[in-house]
């Protein structure tokens, strides 16, 4: 019987990695095929421009290099760009993180919400997340202008459905025993919320709220290539113009400034969250 039942699983094991080895080549003939009609259509040239992929940072870095150390004295002039995008970052950071607060609040089954309200919640987060920042701006740009105002709104709205679904599962994952106790004592909804449910996931959410400023900083210099401002717009400026220390100096600003917010962001959720619990 226990032979029987070993040939059975082996057979079961080979028709598995035949099956595997099948969608593996079904899956590389598909990308050779669009590659090849990629090619036949000269839409781009992958192969004669792999050889060439390290020519532009080269490039920059050498200009860099002759600027000597007039290319430090870069970096005051960029100071402002950089300090506008930070502060873009910011305010959508923390306008994106209000909203989201509201909505995972609504959206959550065990905080007893209107069972008709949490679809309808949870299908507008669904939208809010599914526009890219820079589609949202590149709208908002039309209709407002070029200014940071657009890039903060773009920025605050994605947000706002991204940390709205993460806050949401945390506060599914609650302990609803305090919720019960404020319930029993006359306790409304508002104040179950505030005391039963914000002690408990405040950490949490302090954490995905640091995490969602340091991928924000990243989508606010991206948006400063549509007009936004910022230090993407003088990225976008340096780049064009072929200045290639400018383009070094803020490439690395804008490094140095995301290392920054790491570990800043990493000391701060290890004080929230608690070193333990920290991964």
């Amino acid at each position: 019987m226990v032979e029987v039942m070993r040939q059975e699983v082996l057979a079961l094991e080979g028709r598995r990695r035949l099956y595997t080895g099948l969608s593996l080549a079904l899956l590389l003939a598909v990308v050779l095929s669009g590659y090849s009609e990629a090619s036949a259509l000269n839409s781009g040239g992958f192969l004669q421009g792999l050889s060439k992929f390290l020519d532009y940072p080269a490039q920059i870095v050498s200009q860099a290099w002759d600027q000597g150390w007039a290319f430090w004295a870069l970096f005051p002039k960029f100071l402002p760009a950089l300090i506008e995008t930070l502060n873009i970052a910011a305010v959508a950071t923390l306008i994106g993180a209000v909203f989201a607060t509201v909505l995972s609040l609504l959206s959550s089954r065990n905080l007893e919400v209107p069972p008709a309200a949490i679809p309808v919640v949870r299908r507008i987060m669904d939208i809010m997340r599914a526009f890219p920042e820079l589609i949202i701006a590149l709208f908002l740009i039309f209709v407002l202008g070029a200014s940071p105002v657009p890039a903060a709104i773009a920025v605050a709205f994605h947000t706002s459905g991204a940390l709205g679904k993460l806050f949401s599962e945390v506060n599914e994952n609650i302990d609803v025993k305090p919720l019960e106790g404020l319930k029993a004592v006359g306790g409304n909804w508002l104040q179950r919320v505030r005391f039963g449910v914000i002690p408990q996931v405040l950490p949490n959410y302090s954490s995905y709220f640091l995490l969602r400023f340091e991928i924000n900083v990243r989508a606010s210099a991206i948006l400063g290539f549509v007009g936004a401002g910022g230090i993407g717009t003088e990225l976008s400026r340096a780049i064009g113009w072929g200045a290639g220390s400018e383009t070094a100096a803020l490439f690395l600003m804008l490094f140095l400034s995301i290392v920054a917010i790491d570990q800043l962001s990493s000391y701060l959720r290890r004080h929230f969250v608690g070193a333990d619990n920290f991964s």
